[in-house]
């Protein structure tokens, strides 16, 4: 087995703005309304990956102003969604106009999702497969894709599942909270 799937779902599976956004969803409005958002991540991890393949990573490490820029754009986005899944209401009902991710959405997100980035310019220059640009491209975006799959369907299960456990406004409080907490973090590990 090839080790860049091992290393790429580490990458992924573990705790990030995807992971968080994914459970959350999943929590407040299941698994099934969060598929369409599942969908996104795995199209936009594909995209992101494909795109380092072909060196868009090695674009933005030689060019410091275009990667600071990058970084500030996620680090607001992040802290913006943080902010209002902080803000949500603490029953963990629907509010007007309240929806889940759409596809379109959740695959403009990975391109300023530092984690993503991160994963994809690591597999890209650790676990090379002598292919050409082209050949690269598609065996790291077909890998994400594919290993992001499960680890989106988990997490959001996960969610719908912990939903269960969320009986009172105190609990979905909690909850959201400590998700706002978790992005707040991962927003500020975008400058490390």
């Amino acid at each position: 087995m090839d080790p860049l799937f091992a290393f790429v779902f580490v990458g992924l599976f573990s705790p990030g703005p995807n992971v968080i956004l994914l459970t959350a969803s999943g929590a407040r409005f299941g698994f099934a309304r969060t598929l369409p958002h599942v969908l996104g991540v795995v199209l936009g991890v594909g995209i992101t990956a494909g795109l380092t393949g072909l060196g868009i990573g090695a674009l933005l490490a030689a060019a410091p102003a275009l990667e600071w820029a990058l970084k500030i754009v996620a680090a607001g986005w992040i802290l913006w969604m943080g902010y209002t899944l902080w803000q949500s209401s603490a029953t963990g009902q629907r509010e007007a106009g309240d929806a889940p991710w759409g596809v379109l959405r959740a695959a403009l997100f990975q391109w300023v999702n530092p984690k993503v980035w991160a994963v994809a310019m690591a597999a890209a220059s650790g676990f090379p497969g002598g292919l050409s640009p082209l050949g690269e491209a598609a065996r790291l975006g077909l890998t994400f894709s594919a290993t992001n799959l499960g680890v989106c369907l988990f997490w959001s299960f996960a969610g719908s599942l912990l939903a269960l456990l969320l009986t009172t406004p105190r609990a979905w409080t909690i909850f959201a909270r400590f998700m706002a907490v978790g992005l707040a973090t991962s927003a500020l590990m975008v400058f490390l």
